[in-house]
């Protein structure tokens, strides 16, 4: 699909959108890309954002530790 038939379907499908919050999505993101305005966060985004960042600065295990745990776990059995 070359960019002309890309700009079309996607003005096709907008124009058929009857849920007000998917076209203010897609509104915020023109925005952003055509740098018209500063991308603002939900609460529910910044609540993920300060969640991923106390999730970084505790202690956590690795994909690998963790195999190595349960591996030691299931030899004790």
């Amino acid at each position: 699909m070359n960019t002309s038939d890309l700009k079309a379907d996607l003005i096709n499908r907008i124009s058929q959108l009857k849920e007000k919050t998917i076209m203010e999505e897609i509104q915020k993101l023109l925005d952003f890309e055509l740098n018209e305005n500063e991308y603002i966060l939900t609460e529910s985004q910044k609540e993920r954002i300060a969640e991923a960042g106390r999730i970084q600065n505790s202690a956590y295990l690795t994909e690998d530790k963790a195999n190595q745990d349960i591996e030691e776990w299931l030899g004790e059995k």
